[in-house]
C-alpha cells in the first residue's frame, strides 16, 4: 500500500534579486548536504543567498556544488560548528546533472538558487539555469511589475 500524501512545503527564503538580474531558462529541485548546526541556523532564519551560485568543481566530476551560500554559525554550537561560506553539495539525479552541465558548457548559462524551503523534514533548494538580463530587459520587467501592481489596485 503506497501512501500518496504530499509533503508540506514551508518556504524559508527566496532570492528576489535573481528574478531581477537573470532570465530563468529551466528550474530544478535539489537536496542539500548539510551539517546539524547548519540546519539549526536555517531553522532560525540565519542565511543569505544573494551572492550564491552553483558550479561543477572540475570538468570530470559529476557533482554540483553551491558556493557563497552564507549560513551563519549556530550560536549554541560548540567547536564542531560549521563554516558559514563552505561549499555545499547539491543532490540531483544524473539526468538533471547532465542537462545542467550542457547548459553551462554549450550555452554559457549560469546556475543560481531561487528559493529554499522545507519539504516535510527535508530542506530543498530550487536552482535554475539562467541567462543574465541586459539593462533594457530590466527596465521592461520593472514596467511589467508596475502595470500588474496598478491593475491589482484598480480591482480593489
Amino acid at each position: 500500500m503506497a501512501q500518496t500524501s504530499e509533503r508540506k512545503i514551508r518556504p524559508i527564503t527566496t532570492n528576489r534579486k535573481a528574478f531581477y538580474e537573470y532570465e530563468v531558462i529551466s528550474r530544478f529541485e535539489a537536496g542539500l548536504m548539510l551539517a546539524g548546526t547548519e540546519v539549526k541556523s536555517i531553522r532560525a532564519g540565519k542565511l543569505n543567498m544573494l551572492d550564491a551560485y552553483a558550479s561543477f568543481p572540475n570538468k570530470k566530476s559529476n557533482e554540483l556544488y553551491l558556493y557563497n551560500l552564507h549560513i551563519s554559525t549556530y550560536e549554541f554550537g560548540n567547536r564542531e560548528n560549521h563554516e558559514p561560506n563552505a561549499k555545499r553539495k547539491l543532490l540531483l539525479n544524473a539526468a538533471e546533472l547532465t542537462r545542467i552541465r550542457t547548459g553551462i558548457e554549450e550555452k554559457g548559462l549560469t546556475v543560481v538558487p531561487l528559493s529554499m524551503y522545507f519539504s516535510g523534514p527535508y530542506i530543498k533548494i530550487e536552482i535554475a539555469l539562467v541567462r543574465g538580463k541586459q539593462s533594457h530587459d530590466k527596465r521592461a520587467s520593472i514596467k511589467d511589475k508596475d502595470i500588474k501592481k496598478s491593475l491589482r489596485e484598480a480591482r480593489l
